[in-house]
């Protein structure tokens, strides 16, 4: 949900629908309500409501249609455009829906995204800061979580990735033994993206902490990351954090990789070539793409030189039927 013009339903075209970017412009405006079934990992199905913003839809969904709009609702994600004119208004409305939601749908998540942060005329990172901390002001005592977004970088992927993962049964077993495979391979780490869209399941490493309240409030705890900002660790973290890793992976690797991937595979479609599997073998690292079950990529990064490709690859074929039935048992449960 969010104002109309907000980008709505340009980031469900990049994220669900795999378009690019550049193709985004030439999306209209929703009209009332579009109901979206999206096949998530073969047979998780996400009905997926994108609503138009205009006053006179929303409205209409906090009134007539508020007990349709907002019942067996898993996520609620509310859009804010970060350089709008109208905050007063969005707010009033954010709020009318969050109280609607606390009615029909009390258990219902709630993620806030600060979006088009490409377009912010100050410092990014603080321009967050102040933003995330006026929304979660204006959440009252709702549990919210705040991400800075743009479809022009990888922020998008890492806030859909943290969304999807909570509508996941069970994706902490998936994790528990990408762990184990990570083992048997002595890779510094695997992860598990979605076949389709490429976002991040689960990975062998815990994800970061969610953002907190303290944290937003004070600007110096935020750390400036390509274009957006994640907040909850303080310098002295990241030192100690940066110091137990002696690999410097940027911690944006994940949806950057999602980002790069998915843009690689419209490149081949564009030819009319399919998409199966990458190996980079450089002198910083080794790494595979490869398909692991029906529904999901694996990758596998390893920093041992001595570790083949082939290796890697042949573990890969014999975790296949371990991490199919996991999917199996996980969507069941």
């Amino acid at each position: 949900m969010g104002a109309s013009g907000s980008g709505k339903t340009s980031m469900r075209s990049l994220i669900f629908s795999n378009n690019p970017a550049s193709l985004t412009s030439r999306l209209g405006a929703t009209i009332d309500v579009e109901q979206n079934h999206v096949r998530f990992l073969g047979d998780l199905i996400l009905n997926l409501w994108d609503c138009g913003g205009q006053d006179a839809f929303m409205d209409s969904y906090l009134s007539t249609q508020q007990s349709t709009i907002f019942q067996h609702v898993g996520v609620m994600i509310y859009v804010f455009e970060v350089e709008t004119r109208n905050m007063e208004k969005d707010l009033d409305y954010y709020k009318a829906c969050l109280q609607a939601l606390k009615k029909y749908s009390p258990n219902a998540a709630v993620f806030l995204l600060v979006h088009k942060m490409d377009l912010a005329r100050g410092p990014k990172a603080e321009t967050l800061a102040r933003k995330s901390k006026e929304l979660k002001d204006a959440s009252g005592d709702a549990e919210v979580t705040v991400f800075g977004t743009s479809i022009y970088d990888e922020s998008l992927y890492n806030a859909w990735s943290r969304i999807v993962h909570i509508l996941i049964p069970n994706a902490s077993v998936l994790s528990r033994h990408l762990a184990k495979l990570a083992s048997a391979c002595s890779a510094t780490e695997v992860v598990l993206f979605e076949r389709t869209t490429f976002l991040v399941i689960a990975t062998s490493t815990p994800p970061p902490p969610p953002p907190t309240a303290s944290a937003v409030a004070s600007p110096s705890s935020s750390a400036k990351t390509n274009g957006h900002t994640s907040f909850g660790t303080s310098r002295e973290d990241r030192e100690v954090e940066a110091n137990s890793d002696p690999h410097k992976m940027a911690p944006t690797r994940y949806e950057r990789t999602s980002e790069l991937i998915k843009a690689f595979k419209y490149s081949c479609a564009r030819v009319r070539e399919d998409f199966h599997a990458l190996e980079m073998e450089l002198p910083e690292f080794t790494a595979v793409l490869d398909e692991l079950t029906r529904n999901t990529y694996v990758l596998i990064v390893v920093h041992d030189p001595t570790i083949e490709t082939a290796a890697l690859r042949m573990n890969i074929r014999l975790a296949r039927s371990k991490f199919e039935e996991l999917q199996g048992d996980s969507l069941l449960s």
